[in-house]
């Protein structure tokens, strides 16, 4: 299966985890996601200083620049793969 149909399953997958994970790894799998669909973040950070998700995000995601999107789809992949087996 070709790298882009197996990060697809594991979009996929993600929304049937049995267990929700922690907030640190819900993080961690949006930042993957929008690394791998989006490449770099290009928005402007949130403007409301008391939107405390919208900033945890935005940082996660920032955090991830100059990786590939493919690097992101296998690090996603193997995130995903690691919560179902848990």
């Amino acid at each position: 299966m070709e790298l882009k149909a197996l990060f697809e399953q594991a979009a996929t997958d993600s929304k049937l985890l049995t267990e929700k994970p922690s907030n640190e790894t819900l993080l961690q799998l949006y930042s993957l996601y929008k690394q791998s669909v989006e490449g770099d973040n290009s928005t402007e950070p949130p403007s409301n200083p008391f939107d405390f998700v919208a900033k945890a995000k935005y940082e996660a995601w920032t955090a991830l620049k100059g990786k590939s999107r493919e690097e992101a789809m296998q690090e996603y992949i193997k995130l995903v793969e690691k919560l179902k087996s848990n």
